[in-house]
């Protein structure tokens, strides 16, 4: 099974293909240029450098949220026109869910911060947990990702309190890590670290890695289907509502 992952939800742009438990690529870029100038053009260089034949590919994984609202919209656009032009399915990954697969199999708590502006991060709270499968060698482990606090967006102050009260080690990762740094520093009582800096960001593999899980559960919808999920209002929509409410 093939699929092509994209992720364009943050600072980073990033477009992947796998097929089966083959990384065959990953192109993935933070530079100043907008996602409009750089996804479309990326994935395009990297169909050409892998040879893919575009009718090959079984579904499209993305990261459907939150992040950016731009960044959404634009890998939403994406994803969709790739989903009617190859008529497969789209698998709709959380992007906290996505972001903390960076740290497969890792024995500590994983918690992602992406920075939301207004004092808030996009967070979550996951773990890895080992499967039971009686068709696996007795020393072979799997791990699968199990979430303890939804995606969701809140204060930092919020998500370390919820961090101190599970009273475990933490691996913090993502854009909001250099935002809010010093002020974790001051709230965490628990053991912490960062994850550094191959491993902090989005990668549109580790979305792939999820989207194999989903389509086995037949977790796709159709591109006209999709919406991107945002978590919260933009700031359009927050002055617009709040204008009514003045009205």
């Amino acid at each position: 099974m093939k699929i092509i992952a994209i992720d364009s939800s943050g600072l980073v742009a990033s477009t992947a293909i796998v097929e089966d438990d083959k990384l065959v690529g990953e192109y993935n870029i933070q530079h100043k240029k907008t996602h409009s100038q750089t996804l479309l053009p990326m994935l395009n260089e990297l169909k050409t450098m892998v040879e893919l034949d575009l009718a090959t590919v079984d579904a499209i994984a993305l990261a459907a949220g939150p992040g950016s609202f731009t960044g959404l919209r634009i890998g939403s656009a994406t994803a969709k026109g790739l989903g009617f032009t190859l008529n497969v399915p789209l698998v709709e990954i959380p992007t906290l869910d996505g972001l903390a697969c960076n740290l497969y199999g890792t024995d500590k708590l994983v918690c992602p911060i992406m920075d939301a502006r207004r004092d808030q991060v996009y967070t979550g709270i996951y773990e890895f947990v080992k499967e039971k499968e009686a068709s696996l060698p007795h020393n072979l482990k799997r791990y699968a990702l199990s979430t303890l606090l939804d995606q969701c967006a809140v204060s930092i102050e919020e998500i370390a309190a919820k961090c101190n009260e599970t009273g475990r080690e933490v691996i913090f990762l993502g854009d909001g890590v250099p935002v809010f740094e010093e002020k974790l520093a001051h709230l965490l009582t628990i053991p912490y670290s960062f994850a550094p800096a191959h491993m902090n960001r989005q990668r549109a593999a580790s979305f792939a890695m999820l989207a194999f899980q989903y389509l086995k559960e037949k977790k796709v919808v159709n591109a006209k289907d999709h919406a991107p999920e945002y978590l919260r209002l933009s700031q359009a929509e927050r002055e617009r509502k709040g204008k009514n409410v003045v009205n």
